[in-house]
């Protein structure tokens, strides 16, 4: 096992240096230059005062130095935690901007992975086993896995929230409610985040559904299930194996499912102008902040290995198979 975990690690580590380091060429290939944007935005009217201004900015962000030794500096500072400064909302350091935006981000992702994984797996093994909701369910499933997020997220802020009123359709909270543990706060936070919840959750539960329930036909149709129902076994029993050997695929498409989610998750907070991580990456792109951007992208990056790693962890747990494998490769 101690092996096993050692490999992994090891190809996490190189995924996470080849993923940071793309994550500091793609801000630099992109056109535009932030610190004449700052200069611009200052809107000096003498050329001398505009030149001092774009030196300092420049020797400040490590922008004279050549190409080699910034991606160096880069490494250095990030172990250190520092991500460097936000030109957008200069001089906040990048690590605040995102330390404020994560937990949204997170209050999202969290529970529409999980409630959508457990909700979507009961459902389809309960379509594998009736008929009348096999017929519902499937197609709804089908419908709910072919919609891009953006477009239930634009339908359920039409239909919820313009047209019902039911919930807000942007924001995280109400502008005239400063943020603190209150109980009118919390409510009102809960009260937008409905509708951003409600397009991750729906779009991944049908992708669950379907999984499940054609595994738990096809394990319902093995010979193992034949020979089962044969020797006189209950249908209950033959049913918990097939579910328990359904759910082992189930394990690995979530740890697959889990950067597909990701993305879906900012094109959500952009539609709800939802103050996440999805929201910060829009308004750097658009301030050519390169340090914002990269910041983003690294918290990311890092949260979908973390995630992985974990998945992996509950495979050899769930999966004798994958403990019996590691007991063999040790002897």
């Amino acid at each position: 096992m101690r092996r096993y975990f050692a490999r992994k690690l090891l190809v996490y580590a190189l995924t996470f240096v080849v993923a940071v380091t793309v994550n500091w060429m793609i801000p630099r290939f992109m056109p535009g230059d932030p610190v004449a944007a700052m200069v611009s935005r200052a809107r000096v009217s003498q050329p001398e005062a505009a030149e001092a201004m774009r030196a300092y900015y420049n020797n400040l962000f490590g922008f004279d130095q050549p190409v080699w030794q910034q991606y160096l500096h880069f490494w250095g500072a990030l172990f250190q935690g520092d991500f460097g400064i936000s030109v957008w909302v200069f001089p906040t350091p990048v690590s605040d901007v995102l330390l404020d935006a994560l937990p949204y981000t997170l209050g999202l992702m969290i529970p529409a992975v999980l409630l959508s994984w457990i909700v979507g797996n009961w459902a389809g093994a309960l379509a594998a086993r009736r008929k009348v909701l096999d017929n519902t369910v499937l197609p709804a499933g089908y419908l709910l896995t072919a919609m891009p997020y953006m477009w239930i997220a634009v339908i359920l802020a039409w239909a919820l929230g313009s047209k019902a009123g039911w919930f807000p359709i942007s924001g995280g909270y109400s502008l005239d409610i400063q943020p603190s543990w209150t109980l009118d706060f919390v409510l009102d936070l809960a009260h937008h985040w409905v509708l951003p919840f409600l397009s991750l959750f729906l779009v991944a539960l049908g992708g669950w559904a379907i999984g499940m329930r054609n595994m738990i036909i096809y394990e319902l149709e093995s010979d193992y299930s034949s020979y089962l129902s044969a020797l006189g076994a209950p249908q209950r029993l033959i049913r918990r194996y097939a579910f328990r050997n359904a759910v082992l695929p189930q394990v690995t498409g979530l740890a697959l499912q889990l950067g597909v989610l990701v993305a879906g998750a900012l094109v959500t907070e952009i539609v709800f102008a939802y103050p996440g991580l999805g929201s910060l990456i829009l308004a750097a792109i658009q301030n050519q902040d390169f340090f914002l951007l990269q910041g983003a992208f690294l918290f990311i990056v890092i949260g979908v290995l973390i995630a992985n790693f974990v998945i992996d962890v509950v495979y050899v747990l769930v999966d004798p198979r994958t403990r019996t494998g590691m007991a063999g490769g040790q002897s």
